[in-house]
């Protein structure tokens, strides 16, 4: 029978799983991979793939990691190295399957079919690591960690310029859905990995001792990458002040500002991943000042104040930004939170190809001179950062309009069960509300399975 008869008689499976099914021999392989090898991801057996999608991804809070790494030794670091062995592997093949079972022509599209070639690369070379018993054994894994890690800088602009592209072909609702559930999963990935990476790092430090207590630590409010005690208005003053300096390099030094109110729970502390935080908050305040900024008429009156309230309960703490910017376009408010609708397609892909790498981390809100911003929260406190998503990569000058932003901090802020809304009133301004889980214990919200059956 044909190929494509065959393909035609299975419209429930998906391309690959039916490839599958036709290729039993080597000879149909090698002719079905070159017949797809300039169109798409290259066909490849799928035994090894379909026994790690069986295999459920283990969610962790950050009140676990947090404890794992609070009495470090040399057998916890590596039970967390053979976790996260497993569950890299484990986490990316359910992600390649959810890719492989889009409709053809959205998986052949360059952008997407990059993304797909990066993660099944990753996931060959993770799962080929044999278990992890000396810290040689870790420091090679390590190293393999923090070369997947950069190479994958490029997933998040590709991601989003590919589902601009696809519009037309898939159905908005399951694009924007796979789109949070792949970025979701990458958010995983990443806390997971360089949590691990910061633990080793911390293991090797002079000061660490095998069965050290972590008041030997000079900087113990932080437990790898996790901050114990995230104060909420030092981080919205670091943010405020990142955000300032980069719109007075974009509009120029005489440029009023608005003033940043803070009001509220001054002493609100928690543990979370700092870098998260920041960026959820530099998002937000970026986007309050610069509607200020433009909307402000004449241009020489003292702008209105960006107010700031701190709320803390005994398991929550709250933030609300209000602005007084005009609130958001009647036209852009319905696709506030979509990766793939909106009116401005044209002009986010063109800045979307401006940014090759894309973390999302407060970092990249910084100026091309990093070494003048001492705001920093992570800086103040003398934590540094490895190479990695928690590093400065690129900044983003306020003309530079991505369209993922909002989406992307929502994303983050309900990863660690938090939330975010946005209420627009028209010709006004814009309240935003932030609720972040203050007392760690709410695992990692990811979706633990592929999201369609490709079988």
């Amino acid at each position: 029978m044909a190929l494509c008869s065959v393909l035609r008689a299975s419209p429930r499976r998906s391309f690959w799983s039916r490839c599958t099914a036709l290729t039993s021999s080597p000879s149909a392989q090698h002719k079905l991979a070159a017949r797809f090898s300039t169109s798409g991801p290259p066909w490849r057996p799928s035994v090894a793939l379909d026994d790690w999608v069986r295999r459920e991804a283990k969610p962790i809070s950050l009140r676990q990691l947090t404890f794992f790494g609070r009495t470090l030794t040399e057998s916890r670091l590596l039970s967390s190295a053979n976790y996260v062995r497993t569950e890299l592997p484990t986490r990316i093949a359910h992600r390649l399957r959810d890719m492989q079972t889009l409709p053809y022509n959205v998986v052949t599209n360059k952008h997407f079919s990059h993304v797909h070639e990066l993660y099944y690369g990753a996931f060959e070379r993770f799962r080929r690591v044999q278990e992890i018993l000396t810290l040689d054994d870790n420091d090679r894994f390590c190293k393999i960690v923090k070369e997947t890690l950069r190479e994958h800088l490029t997933v998040i602009p590709r991601l989003a310029i590919g589902v601009l592209e696809v519009q037309d072909k898939m159905a908005p609702e399951k694009t924007d859905k796979f789109m949070m559930t792949l970025l979701r999963s990458r958010i995983s990935r990443r806390v997971i990995a360089e949590q691990h990476l910061a633990l080793t790092e911390t293991f090797h430090s002079p000061w660490h001792f095998p069965d050290a207590k972590a008041s030997h630590d000079p900087n113990s409010e932080f437990v790898g990458e996790i901050f114990l005690h995230c104060n909420a208005k030092e981080v919205v003053e670091g943010c405020a002040n990142a955000i300032k300096n980069l719109m007075q390099e974009a509009y120029g030094e005489s440029t009023q500002l608005p003033e940043i109110k803070i009001e509220g729970h001054f002493d609100a502390t928690f543990p979370y991943i700092l870098s998260h935080l920041e960026y959820i908050i530099g998002e937000l305040l970026r986007n309050s000042i610069q509607a200020v900024i433009e909307q402000r008429k004449p241009k020489d009156a003292t702008p209105p104040p960006i107010e700031v309230l701190i709320c803390e309960t005994a398991q929550h703490v709250m933030f609300r930004i209000s602005d007084q910017g005009g609130g958001i376009p009647r036209d852009i408010l319905p696709h506030l939170w979509s990766f793939s609708k909106g009116p401005r397609k044209d002009i986010r892909l063109r800045n979307l190809h401006r940014v090759p790498k894309l973390a999302a981390t407060m970092q990249e809100l910084r100026s091309e001179h990093p070494h003048e911003d001492k705001h920093f929260a992570q800086e103040e406190k003398g934590h540094s950062t490895h190479d990695s998503s928690l590093s400065r990569l690129t900044s983003r000058p306020p003309n530079l309009r991505l369209g993922v932003g909002l989406p992307m901090s929502r994303i983050y802020a309900e990863y660690w069960a938090g939330s975010l809304e946005i209420h627009s009133l028209e010709g006004y301004g814009v309240d935003a509300f932030l609720q972040i889980s203050k007392l760690g214990n709410k695992n990692e919200q990811l979706t633990t399975r592929a999201i369609m059956d490709a079988v």
